[in-house]
């Protein structure tokens, strides 16, 4: 890269956590960024892949910004087999990072897990922090000193993620290796926030690989491989996104533990902060309950949303024509959203999908005239009435209130006259009329409750 490359003058000072499962790590950086980001629970090898975010830190040196990333257990023994893949993914961390906070567990002791890493780690050039977690308690302060036989430099750091005791004094201690840490975030603001769902397996992971162009998260047979819910910043153009997978979503019934119980808390979380949301098929599978469990919740929050048809290559007896009736069917309610037909193995239509999420985020945030509205839905009261049990409804005015989503507050005698039905069809016309043809519309209604115009049932 050359010193004016976008990503040299953006990128955020990199602070990788790093320890053998369950010490903490995850409890550290939600500490860290102030957020709820990573799925902290009991039970060791949670974390998969790299879950990286911005964050701010402060002391006496000001307020500081730095990206930290979250990694899977060293040594991790994966119930799935993954543990090799886990540690592929620790390695591109300690790659991309300019600090390293080793984390150990003060109650646990030292454990030939943590010589593993502490050899891992002295073999690295990077300057590292050894940090001892869950010291709540003067007693077991005490025992921060049995932590310096790992032979990492530096004095021991004593503190508690869950608490936050000690992280002032780690702050300090990590701007002193990184005093160019910028008091402001230097990193670019992100376009558009995209979230890729689905049921488990659909190759979420595979398409936010082709997005990034690196191997950023675990991708593997194995259903539910990933957990948390991961931002994955890249660039097209100049233009930074964020991509973020999210854990494969099944039936609250079949849910095995609280590990899937929290991805999936977080998946629903993501679909409620995108900007687009790309819900993935496995074109080989049949459209089940789950999906239609997320297309619900899309369309209640009102989000653009691409119906991406995946592992189209492996199709011999479908046309697309025959997929989009197929889910016109069993998805009547997003009947607007654009239908792509994607291979994530092979990269195929991915940038044509990226492109149509674009799109998407632009038209949810156009602006029309309060007369060119009021013109539309004049003309469809008068193409089609509601059923007003003899009375008629009047449309004062109408105007739009927000973008993203297009939202229309319509001011009517009584709001009690107009049905979801016919609800319905006004966003219909809508769309069809004014510059909305792909992305949800809302409409709110306003009306007088304390006079009906003096209107008489017909």
């Amino acid at each position: 890269m050359t010193d004016s490359d976008p990503s040299l003058r953006t990128r955020l000072p990199r602070v990788a956590i790093v320890g053998r499962p369950n010490v903490g790590k995850s409890t550290l950086l939600n500490r860290m960024c102030g957020s709820r980001v990573a799925i902290v629970e009991p039970t060791a090898g949670v974390t998969r892949d790299r879950v990286s975010v911005a964050s701010r830190i402060m002391g006496a040196f000001g307020t500081r910004w730095l990206e930290v990333i979250d990694t899977g257990g060293i040594g991790i023994v994966d119930r799935d087999d993954l543990g090799p893949l886990v540690e592929a993914q620790i390695e591109t961390a300690l790659a991309t990072a300019d600090l390293v906070l080793f984390l150990v567990d003060v109650r646990d002791g030292i454990t030939p897990l943590d010589r593993e890493a502490a050899s891992l780690l002295r073999r690295s050039e990077l300057p590292v922090l050894l940090v001892v977690n869950k010291t709540e308690g003067r007693m077991l302060e005490w025992d921060v000193d049995e932590f310096r036989s790992l032979g990492v430099l530096g004095d021991p750091m004593p503190i508690s993620a869950q608490n936050g005791g000690g992280l002032t004094d780690l702050y300090e201690r990590i701007i002193e290796h990184l005093p160019d840490a910028p008091e402001v975030n230097s990193g670019a603001e992100p376009v558009m926030k995209i979230a890729v769902v689905g049921r488990r397996n659909a190759g979420k992971s595979t398409l936010i690989n082709q997005l990034a162009r690196e191997d950023r998260m675990i991708v593997s047979e194995i259903p539910g491989t990933t957990r948390d819910s991961v931002d994955v910043i890249f660039e097209r153009d100049g233009r930074t996104f964020v991509a973020i997978d999210t854990a494969g979503v099944r039936k609250r019934s079949k849910l095995e533990d609280a590990i899937e119980f929290y991805s999936e808390a977080r998946s629903r979380k993501t679909i409620r902060r995108a900007d687009v949301v790309v819900l993935l098929f496995d074109v080989t599978q049949k459209i089940s309950a789950t999906e239609k469990t997320l297309a619900r919740y899309i369309t209640d929050h009102h989000k653009p949303v691409i119906l991406a048809a995946n592992k189209w290559d492996l199709v011999r007896d479908l046309t697309p024509e025959d997929f989009e009736r197929y889910i016109g069917q069993e998805l009547a309610g997003l009947s607007f959203a654009p239908v792509v037909f994607l291979s994530s193995r092979e990269g195929r239509n991915v940038e044509a999908m990226l492109a149509l999420a674009n799109e998407l985020f632009e038209q949810a945030k156009v602006r029309v005239s309060t007369g060119e509205l009021n013109r539309v839905l004049e003309k469809a009261l008068q193409a089609r009435a509601p059923s007003s049990r003899g009375y008629r409804v009047r449309l004062r005015y109408a105007t739009q209130a927000e973008i993203s989503p297009p939202t229309f507050v319509l001011f009517v005698n009584d709001k009690r006259l107009i049905g979801k039905d016919y609800l319905r069809f006004l966003k219909n016309r809508i769309r069809e009329e004014l510059p909305f043809k792909e992305v949800p519309v809302r409409i709110v209604l306003r009306d007088d409750k304390t006079s009906r115009d003096g209107e008489i049932p017909e």
